[in-house]
């Protein structure tokens, strides 16, 4: 049932893709296994999928740990500075950085471990209280103190969209973050790429993927819902 949740869904990504002129393979499907158990990962491992994402440290660090083949691993929940010594060696790609102390601490610990960390910058563009991530004029400054830590490399930008009941109202959210990330491209600053548009979930990833996502995060589509009891 997983592997059949996320063929589906990569379909719909592909199409997506297609739709608004891009290569189909130009979107790479996160699947969002937080909460769940090792067995669906590896259940998903088994049919090809290469790409998870976690919420928090401490659950991303034992499924690391314990899975039977190596994957790439996305953190994609909010960042405590305290716990990016675990895990700056074992992700792929952060997705949450949001302020330059954070990025001074994985600055930091990825020097220790003489690795380079590929991060994302999170953007509340619907300037959401509930919500972490920079407003959309506090992203360029930070970019470009960013772009002076040689062990973090600024990849591109992510957001969260609202939840809302039709996934066009995101679609204004999703084209501003690709219009934000146009913007600073255009630039070009050293130790920057902004090639990687990390947006769109389980009720709006073909919306995003039409207004220029390269990354979608989804898990309920995939796995079902969450158990958040654990």
């Amino acid at each position: 049932m997983i592997c059949d949740n996320y063929d589906s869904v990569l379909e719909r990504v592909k199409a997506a893709a297609k739709r608004s002129g891009r290569d189909a393979d130009s979107v790479t499907l996160v699947a969002v296994s937080k909460t769940k158990p090792l067995s669906d990962i590896e259940e998903l491992i088994k049919h090809g999928v290469k790409e998870f994402g976690e919420n928090k440290v401490q659950e991303l660090d034992d499924k690391y740990e314990t899975v039977s083949t190596p994957v790439n691993w996305h953190l994609i929940g909010h960042l405590q500075t305290n716990k990016v010594k675990y895990i700056v060696d074992k992700v792929k790609l952060i997705h949450s950085v949001d302020s330059l102390k954070l990025a001074q601490v994985i600055e930091k610990e990825a020097g220790k471990k003489n690795c380079i960390c590929h991060v994302l910058l999170e953007v509340n563009v619907a300037g959401e209280e509930s919500k972490f991530g920079l407003a959309c004029e506090e992203v360029l400054p930070l970019v470009r103190e960013i772009s002076k830590l040689p062990h973090v490399k600024v990849d591109g930008l992510m957001t969260i969209a609202p939840f809302v009941e039709n996934p066009e109202d995101n679609r204004v959210h999703f084209r501003k973050l690709n219009e934000l990330s146009l913007d600073i491209k255009s630039k070009n600053i050293d130790n920057v790429d902004m090639n990687v548009l990390s947006m769109g979930m389980t009720n709006d990833y073909e919306v995003a993927v039409e207004e220029g996502a390269t990354i979608v995060r989804v898990g309920t589509a995939i796995f079902g819902e969450r158990n958040y009891s654990i």
